[in-house]
């Protein structure tokens, strides 16, 4: 017992704690691997700590160039948006254009009246009066997409309106020619010569409208609003020397007429027989229709033949002029186309009311002779029929 108590004595006092102190001991390689890899660490921790100041003080300089540049956008769409809600006074056209359009001729108003531009100013009751401002302004006329305003909206802005100028095509000359830079003076501009260079065709809408804007840089102030015209189409000045006339002159050319071209079938036909011009249309129209209609031939169907005569008889005779053809049994006194105005038989004055059936038999024949023997006519200016002096050939 003795013995086993000493053994146990001697294993748990004296024994085991130094075994238990000789494994807690660290190796001498382990102390040199700790120290190394304490000391990488410090030296990355210090590599590290200038690239994270680098990195957190460009986020933090982004953050606030971001933060600048909405506060900048938020402040410029104010000042954009705040002028246009603003701004009453606007530029106008004083009426609309003359149409059709075509290259090269020059831009007018309805009723062949010269274009002026207003500056108005819109009252609160929606009303509109001319405004003026205390010192001229320079006004810029430009091409705009007959597309533009979208739905037909009134409320576009001035960067809207600058975008959607249309400029020439590549190697033309600019689309308008002539006055495009006016001064503005007690709120008016008049537009003398101004013209279009190319048609319209080339661009989507195929029309285009015409703008009147404030020079950019030429003015400080509340926003001028810009001025439109209509939509419209410019055609070739090369169409203009075809087109018909609405309506036609007595010395216009036959072909002007609706449905007879120039040089076409119906125009050669009516010029092989003399009848070069709408007055001789309408004569042998009035004296023989059967004979015009049958010159017109049966390529002409009926409801053409009526169209084109239709518009013929559109044309102006002309204030108080008259034909006197002096006959074998009376004197006839007829208007530009061979219609009767009046006669004398007899030394007895009638007008066409007052003739009897013999005497319109009588009348029908010099007609005819006045027809055929036109340049023996004497024209009569400024007399009514019954003030003509009518003298019977004997």
């Amino acid at each position: 017992m003795v013995t086993k108590r000493i053994l146990n004595v001697s294993d748990d006092g004296t024994d085991q704690p130094m075994k238990k102190q000789m494994r807690r001991l660290p190796s001498f390689a382990t102390v040199i691997r700790d120290v190394v890899r304490e000391k990488s660490l410090q030296t990355f921790c210090s590599s590290l700590e200038p690239l994270l100041r680098r990195v957190v003080r460009e986020e933090v300089e982004h953050g606030l160039i971001d933060v600048v540049q909405s506060l900048q956008s938020s402040k410029s769409t104010q000042m954009q948006i705040q002028p246009f809600e603003q701004s009453k006074l606007q530029l106008t056209f004083s009426n609309k254009l003359s149409l059709p359009i075509f290259t090269g001729s020059r831009i007018r108003g309805e009723d062949d009246i010269p274009l002026q531009i207003f500056l108005v100013n819109s009252n609160r009751d929606g009303r509109s009066v001319t405004s003026s401002l205390p010192s001229p302004i320079k006004i810029e006329i430009v091409v705009i997409d007959g597309d533009f305003p979208s739905d037909n909206r009134h409320d576009w802005t001035q960067n809207d309106f600058n975008s959607s100028i249309v400029k020439e095509r590549a190697g033309k000359r600019p689309l308008l020619a002539g006055e495009v830079l006016l001064t503005l003076k007690e709120g008016v501009a008049s537009i003398g010569d101004l013209s279009f260079t190319d048609n319209s065709s080339w661009i989507r809408s195929r029309n285009f409208r015409i703008g009147a804007r404030v020079i950019p840089g030429s003015y400080e102030g509340e926003r001028i609003k810009e001025a439109m015209t209509e939509a419209f189409v410019v055609k070739d000045h090369r169409g203009e020397l075809y087109k018909k006339h609405y309506p036609p002159s007595l010395l216009d050319k036959v072909w002007r007429l609706e449905k007879i071209g120039k040089d076409g079938t119906f125009h050669r036909k009516l010029a092989e027989e003399g009848i070069n011009t709408v007055q001789d249309f309408l004569k042998l129209w009035v004296v023989n229709p059967t004979c015009l209609r049958r010159i017109l031939g049966g390529g002409m169907s009926d409801k053409v033949w009526e169209g084109t005569v239709k518009h013929a008889r559109t044309c102006s005779m002309g204030n108080n002029k008259f034909y006197l053809y002096r006959g074998t049994c009376c004197a006839v006194l007829l208007n530009p186309i061979c219609q009767v105005a009046g006669a004398i038989l007899n030394g007895i004055t009638y007008s066409v009311n007052d003739l009897n059936e013999s005497h319109k038999a009588c009348v029908e024949q010099q007609v005819l002779e006045a027809f055929e023997n036109w340049n023996s006519v004497e024209e009569v200016n400024g007399l009514s029929y019954d003030s003509v002096p009518l003298q019977c050939m004997d």
